[in-house]
């Protein structure tokens, strides 16, 4: 049985209650946002997004929904003026890029995604890489994980993949039952879960991470050209993952390993550093690819969109109060400075909305009035007034009694735009609710797969095959298909430690939501004889060297 946005039920016989929103109206659509065209922006008007994911956001009081667990510690990035070799200006007029040497005051939290505040940082679990940049022209985040990719690629899914991966309502334990049973009709979770249960879903540390913006975002020059780019963190201390075994025997003695490694680190002056490297495409559809550059469950080949350097980042303080400048630092993804911008990545659009309402929620409607959250090297001058917590009046104009716009009493004035507004390509499409039409996935799972070491393998297989031995038939059976799909290595391994060969799950149609493409197509007509992918010349995120840590055992 396959719900299908639009199209209801494959099974006449159904007779499950529909979902509705609080109006009592019936939701046609969980799957897709409200956009202009497929692959269009999102329009505000998409009120079941909105009431979903606002709801969604008030769920937990005063503790964040996700990322809960964190560590802050405080620095500079350190930009080299170029991207690569060419100056940076060519591409982006954000002024904290353009000089050699220039320094920006920075905070970055890390977290854990799903655990709560005093969980284990142990956990396999995404690692939150949220960066504050403090500049001069007011503040970016840059709010990323240590993860290349998502799990979904439309915000509209982001409630039911955390309630998926948060304990079950009523026994309050995460199931894996739960936890497949989402995964194995959202085939888009693939690439995603291919990295998660891999050693890279347990980082031995937070310095030992790389970060990832994820999501697409667009660079602005001064003539208002856009280009589109994806950022990764590089640490110079080097990549080091745990396996399960070696997570438990450093929980057996400290559940906050990763916060008391990095407090101890920068106490010691052994300051921790990451190269901020920049991906680039120029600002279009790119048909030409097999991927849809858009996809937050993609990665960009590094062979034909090479990273490269633009700056470095130090981290030379810890927090002085945690409550302070950890638990109340709030980061969003709208918040950019000129010069960058957004791209139409449909799980951007919604991370845009939700994080900053789940911070006017969590910590109030002036969280920004905070130490940590304010704009400390800008000029802050609104006619925002009052709500709760607020210990001061943001400076307005010169004349206290005017906090409106416009005015010619002294009041504020709107700035001048830098160029013209209208940047990047004509869109054009009727409003929708669609899945962009390049979906593809499997194919990047399985590179993914067939690029990690051995041990890293290894360690992939022991883990899905330990958690979906838990799950029902059904779910094992549609996610070992799924993992043929991927790579046949990985269907056949996984399949073999549950009992369960191609020619048991030969029989399942694709789901009625997929679309295939000619590649998948023709891997379902030969499932588990395949072969190896070829994956020669190929360079993903990822692939970079993955040292094990190994704990002691006592």
């Amino acid at each position: 049985m396959t719900d299908v946005a639009s199209q209801g039920s494959s099974d006449s016989g159904d007779d499950r209650r529909y979902l509705t929103d609080r109006q009592g109206h019936p939701i046609y659509d969980n799957q897709n946002q409200r956009t202009v065209g497929a692959r269009g922006p999102a329009t505000l008007e998409n009120y079941h997004f909105l009431e979903k994911i606002s709801h969604f956001d008030r769920e937990r009081i005063p503790e964040r929904v996700v990322h809960a667990r964190g560590a802050t510690a405080f620095g500079f990035f350190e930009s080299y003026g170029k991207w690569g070799d060419e100056p940076i200006s060519r591409y982006t007029r954000a002024k904290l890029f353009q000089e050699e040497g220039r320094r920006t005051d920075v905070a970055l939290r890390f977290s854990t995604v799903i655990g709560g505040r005093d969980s284990s940082e142990c956990a396999r679990d995404p690692r939150g890489f949220a960066v504050k940049f403090y500049t001069d022209e007011g503040n970016w985040d840059l709010v990323g994980n240590n993860l290349a990719v998502f799990f979904i690629r439309d915000a509209v899914k982001f409630p039911d993949v955390i309630h998926a991966l948060k304990p079950d309502p009523v026994t309050f334990r995460q199931e894996p039952n739960r936890i497949f049973d989402f995964m194995s009709q959202t085939p888009e979770c693939m690439h995603m879960l291919v990295n998660l249960f891999s050693p890279r879903g347990i980082p031995s540390d937070y310095r030992h991470m790389q970060g990832f913006g994820v999501n697409t975002y667009k660079w602005v020059n001064a003539e208002g050209e856009t280009v589109l780019v994806k950022y990764t963190w590089m640490p110079r201390q080097g990549v080091r993952s745990m396996t399960e075994e070696d997570a438990a025997a450093v929980q057996a003695h400290e559940l906050g390993h990763a916060t008391k490694d990095l407090h101890e680190a920068i106490d010691r002056g052994d300051y921790p550093e990451w190269e901020l490297l920049v991906q680039m495409m120029s600002d279009g559809d790119h048909p030409e690819l097999d991927f849809d550059p858009l996809d937050d469950t993609k990665t960009w080949p590094e062979q034909d969109f090479p990273p490269k350097p633009v700056g470095r980042m130090v981290l030379n303080r810890n927090v002085s109060d945690n409550f302070t400048e950890n638990e109340q630092i709030a980061f969003g993804t709208g918040v950019l400075v000129d010069g960058l911008d957004f791209s139409d990545d449909k799980m951007l659009v919604g991370r845009t909305f939700s994080y900053s309402d789940t911070q006017r929620y969590r910590v109030g409607p002036n969280y920004l009035q905070l130490p940590v959250n304010n704009a400390r090297n800008a000029r802050v001058h609104t006619n925002q007034r009052d709500g709760y917590m607020a210990h001061r009046q943001d400076s307005g104009g010169e004349n206290p009694h005017v906090n409106y716009e416009p005015s010619i009493t002294g009041g504020l004035r709107e700035a001048q735009y830098p160029t013209h507004d209208e940047q990047g390509p004509v869109i054009h499409g009727r409003l929708t609710r669609k899945r962009i039409p390049l979906t593809a996935d499997y194919k990047q799972a399985g590179q993914r797969y067939c690029l990690m070491e051995q041990w890293e393998r290894d360690d992939l297989v022991k883990n899905l095959v330990n958690q979906l031995a838990q799950c029902d038939r059904p779910i094992q059976e549609r996610m070992v298909w799924h993992f043929l799909l991927v790579e046949d290595d990985l269907g056949l391994r996984v399949g073999e430690g549950l009992g369960i060969s191609p020619q048991d799950v030969a029989h399942l149609e694709p789901l009625q939501s997929q679309t295939l493409t000619d590649e998948d197509r023709e891997r379902l007509a030969n499932l588990g004889k395949n072969g190896a992918r070829d994956v020669s010349g190929i360079q993903m995120t990822h692939c970079v060297p993955n040292e094990r840590f190994e704990a002691a055992r006592h």
